[in-house]
């Protein structure tokens, strides 16, 4: 097996990620310096950081409803602010949380140990469907809701282009799609128009779906 492989199934990193490490000199195998590209064997002993790692039996999904108020770190930058990893008994706090949601977001948040399906999920050239619930603190006005959907909104990181689906009458909740995910897109986006956004809840992340699991559970798939 091909070591950057080996270590994303061990690490819940990505292959260009464990790359990154191989070619920085994080990795030995054997006690021996390694080069991007080598290939392991299931009697090779493999350190990164000077930690011996393996390959885990089985490859583990599970999703979390998070609830508003946790970060999705597995450190908290304040004493008084709470990790998603928190909610997770202690058998599953080394899986990987794909897809980031705010503290101030709520939904779905999926965990797994699986670095490839991880980078799948998550870089822009694979278009997975996200879908929101987003209230807005007044109505949106139905040209910005044209401007946003069929033209899109010039943010400094370049634009955004979103799918509003009106989810009551006065105009207040949208349930949005998206097919990328920038740090706080949605957010920003609406914030560009002079709109603040109340409640933003994740209810779908390519193939996975909330359903009714309620906040702050989790279920393995």
């Amino acid at each position: 097996m091909r070591l950057n492989k080996f270590l994303a199934h061990s690490t819940g990193m990505s292959r260009r990620q464990a790359d990154e490490a191989i070619a920085s000199g994080r990795v030995f195998v054997n006690d021996q310096t390694v080069s991007v590209g080598q290939d392991v064997s299931t009697d090779d002993v493999v350190k990164l950081d000077g930690q011996v790692v393996s390959m885990p039996t089985d490859r583990i999904e599970l999703i979390l409803n998070k609830p508003r108020g946790y970060v999705s770190s597995r450190r908290a930058q304040a004493k008084d602010v709470k990790t998603v990893y928190e909610l997770l008994p202690s058998q599953y706090q080394h899986l990987k949380s794909v897809g980031r949601l705010d503290k101030d977001s709520s939904g779905l948040l999926l965990f797994t140990n699986d670095g490839d399906l991880a980078h799948q999920l998550t870089h822009p050239s694979f278009h997975k469907t996200k879908r929101y619930i987003v209230r807005l603190d007044t109505p949106l006005a139905p040209l910005h809701q044209q401007m946003i959907s069929d033209f899109g909104i010039q943010l400094p990181d370049g634009p955004s282009k979103l799918l509003l689906e009106r989810n009551n009458d006065n105009r207040t909740e949208f349930i949005v799609t998206m097919h990328e995910g920038r740090n706080r897109q949605i957010r920003r986006t609406f914030a560009a128009l002079g709109y603040t956004v109340i409640y933003l809840h994740r209810t779908d992340f390519g193939n996975y779906h909330l359903g009714d699991l309620p906040s702050g559970k989790y279920q393995i798939l």
